[in-house]
């Protein structure tokens, strides 16, 4: 009994170790681990070390991970697939003075995630189980290609950037206006908000400013990263060095988020301000409900092929902003990716006018009384909203991280599907005892045990890394460092996939630069990973005949 005591905590602590090390240097995964691992381990198994001490290693490994891997991913510009959202709100908690808010509130979400998830597992086990249970998640196998492309077409509707038609297509459309013979009009309140519409005629015109627009302009890129990451999935990813489980997403996802976001810092940032040192850890009641919908949505993407957490992250703010604006009028809706980004132009808002000193009192009352008849509050700080929205998205886009860990590895023993790299290497190393009682197997709670020791003990880890590391911004000038990450990053894509992964980086950089320009959201460039397992699961879907 003491021996196996011992092998759990020597497990424990030397899966943080990695975890750290794997959080916090780019392109070092925890799947490298894993498959270290499970290579190593009948070499482990012949010098005495148990299987269930490399088993915690990998799930104490893969936690830790997921609180660490924001650090790089919001402080350097190094993203891996599940953190590429955290690089624009991470960015501009950089350059506003605030990256330590940035990184508490990334560690609240963690922590929050990972617990709201351990409930979550019972209702899982529930819906998707057997005996007792459902057992849906062989139905859903047959839906999964149609799931997959509802939830791409949700992340491009959800695009709000109004762009403008072509000159031609506008002049053309110019008199496409049809009159109704009689006007509709209704009127539906919704909690504080009031659903007001009116038609008199059926306008089809298409002009400078329209949605539709915009949600075209995304549906092109999004389909343009989906064929590139189509050809980076077939592309052979060979390390010089023998780096093993060498893999082309790693320079692919580096470039469309990574260091095309490093090449808009330097031109739009002369130097990153003074930090304040505000490490303290927000409170939980106003970030339960976002993070409990994550842990939520982190459930169904467990089970999804392909779908990260940057996705999970656009459909639980995209819910938050749908019932913002629902209950409060004057809700500005988390534009989660843009600030200013170059290229755009913000429009004009009555908050934005000057001079209002010059103003006499009965003018200062007309215009306060056309403020408030336009829908708009005076008292209203967009400047704090927006930083607000942007911590709001850190830490939901963590605690959906660390969220998805611990389903997945809930789902590796229910169902006996491995979802991640570090659960196909436990499925092949470890005899997992599948839950097919009512009380879960003694072998799952003690890993679960080991995940939740090991989020509790990553978030003291992540606050002192993070002032190591924001202390190194303070010493390197913003071009030096931008040079020197940049520099970073293509030695590491060189050492793990070689000449290729490098012409790979240069692609994707040049792919990622075109959003911000355009005025679209960068997250649709996860159409990198969506569209191949969409293309690939459709065609096993219809393909009956092996043309594909």
């Amino acid at each position: 009994m003491l021996v196996d005591f011992g092998w759990l905590i020597g497990s424990y602590l030397f899966g943080i170790m990695l975890g750290c090390l794997t959080g916090l240097i780019p392109g070092f995964h925890v799947n490298n681990v894993a498959l270290i691992a499970l290579s190593l381990s009948p070499v482990a198994v012949a010098v005495g070390i148990p299987l269930d001490a490399i088993a915690g290693i990998i799930v104490a490994c893969g936690t830790v991970h997921t609180f660490l891997n924001y650090i790089p991913s919001a402080l350097i510009g190094a993203p891996d697939d599940n953190m590429a959202l955290a690089l624009l709100p991470g960015h501009r908690m950089l350059i506003s003075g605030q990256a330590a808010q940035g990184v508490a509130y990334s560690a609240r979400g963690s922590q929050m995630g990972m617990l709201m998830s351990i409930p979550l597992l019972i209702v899982a086990r529930l819906l998707f189980g057997e005996n007792p249970g459902l057992g849906l998640y062989e139905s859903s196998r047959d839906v999964l290609p149609w799931l997959l492309l509802l939830i791409s077409m949700f992340l491009i509707m959800t695009e709000t950037t109004r762009l403008a038609w072509p000159d031609w297509v506008q002049r053309l459309t110019s008199r496409l206006v049809v009159p109704l013979p009689r006007k509709i009009e209704f009127n539906i309140p919704v909690g504080k908000f009031n659903i007001h519409r009116r038609w008199e005629n059926l306008d089809l015109r298409l002009g400078s400013s329209s949605r539709t627009a915009g949600m075209l302009a995304a549906t092109f890129f999004f389909l343009l990263t989906g064929f590139y990451g189509w050809a980076v999935f077939e592309l052979p990813g060979r390390s010089p060095i023998g780096m093993p489980s060498a893999t082309l997403l790693f320079p692919g996802l580096a470039g469309l988020f990574g260091i095309a976001n490093l090449i808009d810092i330097y031109v739009t940032t002369s130097e990153i301000p003074p930090q304040e040192a505000n490490w303290e850890m927000p409170p939980w009641r106003p970030l339960a409900v976002p993070t409990f919908l994550s842990a939520i949505v982190s459930s169904v993407m467990a089970i999804l092929p392909g779908m990260t957490a940057a996705q999970a992250t656009v459909v639980v703010m995209s819910m938050r902003n749908l019932w913002g604006r629902l209950t409060d009028p004057d809700y500005i809706p988390a534009d989660f990716e843009h600030g200013i980004q170059p290229g755009q132009v913000p429009k004009a808002s009555p908050l934005d006018i000057g001079d209002l000193d010059d103003l006499s009192d009965e003018e200062r009352e007309i215009f306060s009384e056309a403020l408030s008849e336009a829908g708009v509050s005076p008292d209203l700080d967009l400047g704090a909203q927006s930083q607000q929205q942007d911590l709001e998205v850190i830490a939901v886009l963590s605690s959906v991280n660390t969220a998805v860990t611990v389903m997945v590895l809930g789902f590796l023993y229910m169902v006996g599907r491995p979802r991640s790299g570090a659960a196909l290497a436990l499925n092949m190393m470890y005899p997992i005892d599948r839950w097919n009682a009512v009380e879960p197997p003694a072998d799952f709670i003690r890993l679960l045990g080991i995940t939740i020791a090991s989020g509790l003990f990553a978030v003291p880890v992540m606050i002192k890394v993070g002032k190591g590391m924001l202390r190194m911004h303070e010493i390197v000038p913003l071009g030096t460092l931008v040079f020197v990450v940049t520099g970073f990053i293509a030695i590491l894509v060189w050492l793990s996939t070689g000449w290729i992964g490098l012409g790979v980086l240069i692609i994707g950089t040049g792919m990622g630069l075109m959003p911000p320009r355009i005025g679209i959201r960068r997250s649709h460039a996860m159409g990198i990973i969506l569209v191949p397992i969409m293309m690939y699961t459709f065609a096993r879907e219809f393909d009956g005949f092996g043309f594909i």
